[in-house]
């Protein structure tokens, strides 16, 4: 089992966590990926919309994306562009609200949110010999969540679990957003996240104070006032002590990959399972020096070095 993990070895420029958190997000190229789209319907009424990359394989990975991502964000099109070249067929979820078109139902998606998860593993899962759950960010820490439910062990084809910068104590996450070096973060985050609340207060006006969460400073206060509620955990600190894939992690009885850079300023200290991941044999926790929030840039190839992680730890052979 391997916690500093010093095979990620960057350029200078890249050895700060905040220009490698933000270089893919301006300069990564836009992945060409085509994929196929397929709505399906949820228990409550709702809708889901799938993005798929189909080419026949026995092997389906799916790929759960961060806070207020898509099927469009770019870690997620190039993830899926090679794992597609390996011989995988790819599933990439678009959360609730989060495919383009504002969903139907008062909730949106939350850091916990796994019966969304579950209810297409148990809908897609049976057309495949093996199934892995790929998350990154609030995906991560959701897949980590799921695979320590009972309910995922009637998934029998779940072969594995890779997490990429995990807030595995969303706690612990929140406060440091609240930092001044996440201020850029922060803004970014909550222009989407009200912009959805306005939509929402529209569609369910009578379930809550749409001024109150307007003036949300930090994602913190936006949790509490909007996320939490709607979500039926009554405020911040009981949605984030709730659903922490922390609280999870003792539960995984399938090989699962977590990778945790120690200079990405989205996580705090608890966010880094050393303890659960020494206990549990399952878990390969792997924790860099370097590399960000979802960064992890390696320059002169098409892979960053995250995905070349992943890859191996899927034993596959690596096809640009």
């Amino acid at each position: 089992m391997k916690f500093l993990d010093n095979s990620y070895k960057p350029s200078l420029l890249f050895r700060s966590g905040h220009f490698n958190t933000i270089f893919p997000y301006f300069f990564r190229n836009t992945p060409e990926v085509s994929f196929t789209r397929e709505r399906i319907d949820t228990p409550d009424g709702d809708f889901l919309d799938l993005d798929w990359l189909r080419s026949g394989q026995k092997r389906l990975a799916v790929l759960c994306h961060g806070l207020e991502g898509s099927s469009e964000s770019k870690y997620i099109g190039h993830l899926a562009k090679h794992l597609s070249n390996n011989q995988l067929d790819v599933l990439a979820l678009n959360y609730r609200s989060c495919s383009g078109e504002i969903n139907k139902t008062a909730k949106i998606y939350h850091s916990g949110a796994t019966d969304d998860i579950d209810h297409i593993l148990k809908l897609k899962a049976s057309d495949y010999s093996e199934v892995y759950l790929i998350g990154f960010s609030l995906g991560a820490n959701m897949i980590l969540k799921y695979v320590g439910e009972e309910k995922s062990r009637s998934i029998k084809n779940l072969e594995a679990v890779l997490a990429i910068s995990a807030p595995c104590d969303l706690e612990g996450g929140s406060y440091v957003l609240k930092n001044k070096q996440n201020r850029l973060y922060t803004k970014n985050f909550l222009k989407s996240l009200k912009a959805k609340a306005k939509i929402k207060h529209e569609q369910f006006p009578e379930l809550f104070d749409l001024e109150r969460i307007l003036a949300s400073k930090n994602v913190f206060e936006f949790d509490d006032r909007f996320t939490a509620p709607i979500h039926g955990f009554g405020n911040a600190i009981n949605y984030y002590r709730t659903c922490s894939s922390i609280r999870f992690l003792k539960n995984i009885e399938l090989p699962t990959l977590i990778i945790n850079a120690w200079d990405d300023s989205f996580l705090s200290e608890s966010c880094y399972p050393f303890d659960e991941a020494g206990k549990n044999k399952h878990i390969d926790l792997r924790v860099t020096k370097y590399g960000g929030h979802v960064g992890f840039v390696q320059t002169g190839t098409d892979y960053y070095w995250h995905e070349l992680e992943i890859l191996d730890f899927l034993k596959l052979n690596v096809q640009s």
